[in-house]
């Protein structure tokens, strides 16, 4: 497979080769989907509580006499069809949202989403990007002279080694990402519009996902 290797007007001005097994395989939608949602799963803190009858503020007594009322019978304000009762199914901190997703399906799925960004133009290759200072002026530069520095664009990178200088003036741009191959996650590489892989870090991906 060969990929586009784009200088810093973001020309492509020659071809890289990729290895076939990460950036040549075929879509698989389903695959996709469920590392997609396993890893949003996965993501969430199941940190939110309610409250059952037994544990809602409530009295006792019956709130009305059992006949007589024309109202439907009753015994006390915490019963979960009134306002302000207790929850009948309440979410608990111990709920757990995880979802399993065996290592060969992740691979897999990961090198399913880089082949289709090949496939689509979404996915390029830089020799390597780095700034001299850790400043966002700096990167927002870079991108724009590559014409990547359009609102509406986002762009993740993929780099070898994100050293400070690039940590701290990335984190600044709200459409820019910038990670190392081992913290590239499939929502990521879902959600950016381009996405730019140094020469270095395609060797990495080879190793984790082919």
């Amino acid at each position: 497979m060969q990929l586009e290797l784009l200088n810093d007007q973001g020309q492509a001005t020659s071809k890289v080769e990729a290895p076939d097994t990460v950036f040549a395989r075929d879509y698989n939608e389903a695959l996709v989907h469920q590392i997609v949602v396993a890893f949003q799963a996965n993501a969430r803190q199941g940190t939110r509580s309610q409250l059952t009858r037994a544990e809602v503020k409530h009295s006792t007594k019956k709130p009305f006499r059992q006949k007589g009322t024309g109202r439907a019978r009753a015994g006390m304000t915490s019963s979960p069809l009134w306002r302000g009762g207790g929850r009948i199914f309440p979410n608990k901190p111990d709920e757990n949202f995880s979802q399993k997703v065996n290592k060969k399906m992740y691979r897999a799925g990961m090198a399913s989403i880089l082949s289709q960004l090949a496939r689509d133009g979404r996915l390029a290759v830089v020799d390597s990007i780095g700034i001299e200072a850790p400043k966002t002026k700096l990167l927002a530069a870079k991108f724009k002279a590559m014409g990547l520095g359009d609102a509406h664009t986002s762009v993740m990178v993929i780099a070898d080694h994100v050293d400070d200088n690039l940590a701290l003036a990335s984190r600044n741009l709200a459409n820019v990402l910038v990670v190392e191959p081992r913290y590239a996650d499939p929502l990521s590489l879902v959600h950016y519009k381009k996405v730019l892989v140094t020469k270095a870090a395609i060797e990495q991906l080879k190793e984790m996902f082919a």
